[in-house]
């Protein structure tokens, strides 16, 4: 009989020896992970940043192109955006972890050019273990899922923003309170200024409907 071979298939066999991992310890393990293939094409780990005394986490998708050459999250044209956003909102970014639901950039060429890809239900699946992770050491008042792919990695496959969005949810076992919303990312693709200040005024208002951490 032919010897069965193990196969990695989730982050969480990367994850460093101790029960209860810091976030430092975490990143460091992270930037090792080959859970899924994207690591094959990113140009390194993107994990998390911020305090574990952060009261909000703010989960996007996962890293762009400006991220993943970085090393950083939302540090590109949307975290600019969400930036400006938490300053109009009132939210003290010093008390905000940001974070990806997928920590590598999946891309597909365009000329030069290296355009964002959506990931799998199988790599969100097989990254959730870092963010189950942040959560877990970080143990936040409040999360904010980005986009679709945010809030279906934690809230299940079927979750619909177009249902939930900017409503605080209870009960769902990772905060408190959680929120979905667009992605800031959306924003700056809207065909038309009108547009774009239309999407950043209604991303806004979700924002301010979050218990402010001053």
């Amino acid at each position: 009989m032919a010897k069965k071979i193990n196969t990695t298939v989730s982050a969480a066999d990367f994850f460093p020896p101790s029960d209860k991992p810091t976030l430092p310890e975490l990143a460091a393990a992270a930037a090792n992970c080959r859970g899924c293939d994207l690591y094959k094409r990113g140009t390194q780990t993107v994990f998390g940043a911020g305090s574990a005394t952060s009261e909000m986490v703010f989960v996007g998708e996962q890293p762009g192109d400006y991220e993943d050459r970085l090393g950083q999250p939302f540090v590109g044209p949307a975290g600019r955006i969400l930036d400006r956003a938490w300053e109009e909102a009132g939210i003290n970014r010093k008390r905000v972890y940001v974070t990806n639901a997928v920590k590598h950039f999946k891309w597909e060429p365009r000329g030069k050019r290296r355009i964002h890809s959506k990931p799998t239900v199988a790599q969100m699946r097989a990254c959730r273990p870092w963010l189950e992770a942040e959560l877990a050491a970080i143990k936040p008042r409040v999360v904010v899922c980005l986009g679709a792919t945010a809030a279906q990695s934690l809230l299940g496959v079927t979750f619909r923003i177009t249902q939930q969005r900017g409503k605080l949810l209870e009960n769902t076992g990772w905060a408190p309170y959680v929120m979905t919303t667009i992605h800031p990312s959306s924003i700056l693709r809207a065909p038309d200024e009108r547009s774009r200040q239309a999407a950043y005024q209604s991303f806004l208002a979700d924002l301010k409907h979050l218990p402010i951490i001053k």
